[in-house]
């Protein structure tokens, strides 16, 4: 299932633009995000619910600062 709406903003992104020096304030700015898209988290937190694992695929270069490695942390303190 892709739920894009739980990804950052296209604006969030570019700012970010996998800039490693800007990843502390990217990690903020993306929690913050979620935690204003509560809907999409509560859909997450169903499926949690519902399957007990849930697996993030994503895509990047960087696998240690990337968007994914935020929601993860998110997704463990539901």
């Amino acid at each position: 299932m892709w739920l894009r709406e739980i990804a950052p903003t296209d604006h969030l992104r570019e700012w970010f633009s996998h800039d490693v020096k800007k990843w502390k304030s990217f990690k903020k700015k993306y929690k913050e995000e979620l935690k204003e898209n509560k809907l999409s988290l509560d859909k997450i937190r169903d499926l949690q619910k519902e399957h007990k694992t849930i697996t993030l695929v994503f895509s990047a270069k960087d696998e240690q600062h990337n968007n994914a490695i935020v929601l993860g942390e998110v997704l463990h303190i539901l």
